[in-house]
């Protein structure tokens, strides 16, 4: 199958996958009344639909949905620029550490009981400053080049020390009141993330931060080659991969700000594209976006809608994560020829 018709199928899916997403919840939402609001908001057209159902579209769903579509691609793009700059199929996108600073940054926000902006503020500010210094060591040690394995290792170091901080911010945080919060936030959840500020600040982040990457897809295909040959085809490796390390930390920090910890959603599904549209990063990094959005959006309806309390949808995200993982591990070749 030709990749573009790939691409356009997956845009298909995403679409009916974000109507289907309306119409599931506690509160059940007939095709017809979600029609219905859907042209009323886009064309101003009348609509039969009961003011419940469109509280519930305009207010609760379509917000969280939308969410739920600039969540996933970030998080899908973020990995799969990062496993072609790191030339590594096991990198995920807070292998640098962002995940964990971001969720220092939220839990003092927490226990100073800052608003949600102020939380959203700390956990962002928190998780760049963190990659930023493990940037900072990479180039330090490599004598100002990118060092990208020294960058991995100041990553695991750094992702270590943040998550020792959070344990002990978690110890003496309030136990019936600030500690269950923390909790709560690095499961990551949509629970919280459909206010239309917060959405505004995610397209903001994701235009920011996906657009560099898409401009540079193709550079991206010459440094999963290596330094040298990408230096010796024209490239800046250095300055090429400091982009590409800036916008994917920024869509990275922006998800984990705003929605906490989403873990194995940047892991697997590049490699979900990367076995349906092959290797080639300017159809790969669209393919992993769209990828990432339906799974994300599934995954939090899912969420919302299989019990009266809702599930954090990171817990989702592992179940469904590790298993595909380890079915792609034992798919893999390259692994299977060196067990």
């Amino acid at each position: 199958m030709k990749k573009p018709i790939v691409i356009a199928i997956l845009s298909a899916l995403l679409a009916l996958s974000a109507f289907s997403s309306l119409l599931i919840g506690r509160y059940d939402i007939t095709p017809s009344e979600a029609f219905g609001v859907i042209s009323h908001n886009i064309f101003g057209a009348e609509t039969t639909a009961s003011a419940e159902a469109i509280s519930v579209i305009n207010i609760v769903r379509a917000p969280r949905i939308f969410m739920c579509l600039l969540v996933g691609a970030a998080l899908s793009a973020s990995g799969a620029a990062y496993q072609g700059l790191f030339r590594n199929p096991l990198v995920s996108p807070d292998i640098l550490g962002v995940s964990s600073g971001a969720a220092v940054g939220a839990s003092i926000a927490i226990i100073l009981s800052l608003n949600a902006f102020g939380a959203l503020s700390f956990a962002f500010i928190f998780g760049l400053g963190t990659v930023f210094l493990v940037s900072s060591i990479s180039l330090a040690f490599g004598g100002g080049r990118l060092n990208t394995y020294a960058m991995i290792l100041a990553g695991v170091v750094f992702g270590s020390l943040c998550n020792a901080v959070v344990s002990l911010l978690k110890y003496l945080s309030d136990a019936e009141t600030k500690l269950p919060e923390i909790t709560f936030w690095l499961m990551g959840t949509m629970s919280r993330s459909g206010a239309i500020e917060n959405a505004a600040i995610m397209l903001f982040a994701f235009a920011i931060g996906f657009t560099p990457l898409y401009l540079l897809r193709w550079r991206i295909n010459l440094l999963s080659f290596g330094e040298e040959e990408a230096r010796s085809l024209g490239v800046n490796a250095r300055s090429t991969g400091l982009i590409i390390i800036f916008s994917a930390t920024l869509l990275c920090a922006a998800s984990v700000s705003i929605c906490g910890v989403i873990g194995w959603i940047g892991l697997i599904v590049p490699h979900i594209a990367r076995g349906i549209v092959g290797a080639d990063y300017r159809v790969l990094l669209p393919a992993s976006a769209l990828l990432g959005s339906i799974l994300v959006l599934w995954t939090d309806t899912i969420a919302r809608s299989l019990s009266a309390s809702e599930i954090p949808l990171g817990i989702l995200t592992a179940f469904v994560g590790a298993p595909i993982f380890i079915y792609l591990l034992y798919k893999n070749s390259i692994v299977k020829s060196r067990l």
